[in-house]
């Protein structure tokens, strides 16, 4: 028989619709049974392209015995982390600090009041490895409980204070160039030299840290670009759909865990783009063009919106949708195999289960010469097998695929494609990118609030701290695509609910919740890079980005305020802070601004914009008005500004002081240049 999450429209939950479990959703009514039987909490938290969640869930959710011991002596709960990342990351928080360690699937064993007195990761069906069973840990769980209640009152009272505590963490630290510099000789440390990234295995693409190496200067973005081509030959790089799983098992970057989520794909797009605009080299366009290619084509629905996951297993195997072997590449490439082997690291043995993973194994210059090729020939060659394999792949059984659509990881997909369309001249990118900001605007935005979920045409929870702060990063990045004033005017609406509902103007920095929002434990907050972005780095960097355009200093010091609170700690592990960094590079370099008054599609107006992309500073806020816009009355970056004898008109400024309006792209040109080197 289905349980109550056989009502929900999650598609993780609903893979746990019929296990014998009695499973809750998140909610009262697991709490108020918990308080009348006296019984614990037992909340289990994961997502769907999990693939030790898959594990956990067919040894121990689905067996009988286990989840009889579960319903009785638990009340049991069941979260998608991605649909609740506040409840995710509270109890997270409350887990690393009991075993030092985290991850999903995550279980959390509480008080009816929603204390943690208990927290794990994955726990085995039976003793190995150094890991209890699951049916040992709860039978333990529950006789401490009848028998020990004090002592796990009083360790469930020690937990809530701490999570109080980390909502409460208030500590400044000057955003200064030192800083900058310091973090920077400390990701130069930690850097792996011979595969890129950071540390050894498994291996997380590190992509804020890339973001603040790419900007920083100097012999720092190197760092970033090296890392950026090992991944881009490496295993966890979809070599045939593109995309990128979310971590490899190695330090090489080979065998992926091959879930593909979209935040991963959302901001290694935008590093490949921003690699490319800083070098000009093909590769980083094109791996950043077929990411994209496979969003609009795997992971978009037909409303606009981005989907959120593909699963790690297909057919009950992991990764069996993405590995191959030999006698299938001689069956579907027949005298190119050799070739293909070759160039992909084909083996008898294989890398993975006796199947290989793809990945570029030989560069072109051996290819050309071993196989006796020019440069156009191996280029067309290679088309020519990649188009055969993927059509040979897309008859094989597909990964799961997570539909719901989130508001925070759409805004992270919509910069992407605003983006890599202004930088790669792709206007289609661009409608990509308004189609998906109209459809968050017209389905999850209401009364001036954000909703969190989309799923089967109905919006759900209330918008979290990550849903305005990407959000509305992504429209700032649709606004300088498209120079639309809609996109400028919604990004303002989204910053004010920021400050309104989600500042800690007691500690500094915010809140991941509303304060109007279901009331948890501890309000919690959170500062670190993980696979998304800091929410609170985030959330300072559109204020500080709004702010150059509104002049309102209340904004920058909100979020200086916010970024400073972590300052230094993001020396102790400046890879975990790359977007507070990043941040403070923006707040501490000079404050410039460039106005266009002209209509953004006129031929003169895109000239002008030609020499900022061409030669304008990272920081550079950028406007193009035409006269009478509705944003002359609400920017006072705008004031005074007008064309001159009709022609686009540029004005470039420092901190609202102003240089000649000139109009002329050879004018505009010596004055960027005459700045950058001053």
């Amino acid at each position: 028989m289905p349980n109550r999450l056989s009502l929900e429209t999650s598609p993780y939950l609903l893979q746990h619709a019929e296990n014998p479990v009695d499973w809750f959703p998140w909610g009262e009514a697991a709490f108020d049974k918990a308080k009348r039987e006296d019984k614990p909490v037992l909340l289990s938290v994961g997502y769907s392209a999990c693939h030790w969640c898959h594990v956990m869930a067919h040894e121990s959710f689905e067996d009988a015995a286990t989840a009889e011991l579960m319903n009785t002596l638990f009340v049991n709960v069941k979260v998608d982390r991605e649909e609740r990342p506040d409840v995710d990351a509270l109890y997270m928080s409350a887990v690393q600090a009991m075993t030092g360690q985290g991850g999903w699937p995550m279980t959390v064993v509480m008080t009816p009041d929603g204390q943690p007195f208990f927290g794990g990761t994955y726990f085995p069906p039976v003793d190995k490895h150094g890991q209890p069973a699951f049916k040992r840990v709860l039978t333990s769980l529950a006789a401490a409980w009848q028998s020990q209640r004090d002592e796990v009152l009083a360790s469930a009272r020690k937990a809530e204070q701490y999570l109080q505590t980390l909502a409460g963490m208030s500590a400044q630290a000057a955003l200064n160039r030192e800083l900058l510099e310091r973090a920077e000789r400390q990701l130069q440390k930690r850097f792996d030299p011979v595969h890129g990234g950071f540390g050894d295995a498994p291996k997380f693409p590190p992509h804020s840290a890339l973001r603040f190496l790419l900007l920083y200067g100097g012999e720092a973005p190197e760092l970033a670009l090296r890392t950026l081509r090992k991944m881009a030959a490496g295993g966890i790089y979809d070599q045939l759909g593109g995309g990128f799983a979310r971590y490899s098992v190695d330090a090489r970057w080979l065998v992926p865990h091959f879930e593909k989520m979209l935040y991963d794909n959302a901001q290694l797009a935008q590093r490949y783009t921003e690699a490319y605009a800083l070098t000009g080299e093909p590769l980083y366009k094109r791996i950043a063009e077929e990411t994209l290619d496979w969003v609009t084509r795997d992971m978009s629905s037909p409303e606009g919106g981005f989907y959120s996951a593909l699963d790690a297993d297909s057919d009950g195997e992991e990764g069996k949708f993405y590995i191959w072997g030999e006698a299938e590449f001689d069956e579907v490439l027949g005298e190119d195999s050799a070739l293909a082997k070759r160039y992909y690291g084909l083996s008898p043995a294989g890398n993975f289960e006796g199947k290989t993973v793809l990945h570029v194994a030989a560069s072109s210059a051996d290819i050309k010469r071993e196989f006796g090729l020019d440069e156009k020939a191996l280029e067309t060659k290679l088309e020519a097998i990649r188009t055969k394999l993927l059509k040979a792949r897309e008859k094989r059984i597909r990964p799961g695929l997570d539909d719901k659509i989130l508001t925070s990881w759409n805004g992270l997909m919509l910069a992407a494609f605003a983006d890599a369309g202004r930088v790669f001249g792709r206007p289609d990118y661009v409608r990509v990118a308004k189609r998906n900001a109209g459809f968050l605007r017209d389905h999850l935005y209401r009364n001036g609030r954000l909703k969190h979920s989309y799923k089967n045409g109905e919006a759900a929870t209330h918008g979290l701290l990550e849903d305005y702060a990407y959000f509305g990063l992504g429209l700032l990045a649709l606004y300088r695509a498209s120079f639309e004033p809609e996109w400028l005017e919604l990004a303002l609406e989204l910053a004010g609910s920021v400050v309104a509902h989600f500042q800690d103007a007691e500690h500094g920095g915010f809140f991941s919740t509303a304060d109007d929002a279901e009331a948890l434990l501890a309000r919690p907050k959170n500062h670190f890079d993980s696979p998304n972005p800091s929410e609170n780095a985030s959330a300072a960097e559109l204020l500080l980005r709004l702010s150059r355009f509104t002049d309102d200093p209340t904004w920058e010091s909100v979020a200086q305020a916010a970024l400073g609170l972590m300052a230094e700690a993001a020396l102790a592990q400046p890879t975990g802070f790359g977007t507070l960094l990043t941040g403070a590079l923006r707040y501490a370099a000079r404050r410039l601004e460039l106005v266009i008054i002209g209509a953004p599609d006129a031929p003169d107006v895109r000239a002008l914009l030609a020499e900022a992309e061409r030669r304008g500073p990272p920081f550079l806020t950028v406007a193009v008005v035409q006269e009478g816009s509705s944003l002359f009355r609400r920017l006072p970056i705008l004031q005074g500004k007008t064309k001159l004898k009709g022609r686009a008109t540029a004005y470039l400024c420092e901190r609202g002081s102003c240089q000649l309006p000139v109009t002329s792209p050879e004018a505009l040109r010596a004055q960027l240049l005459a700045l950058v080197n001053s």
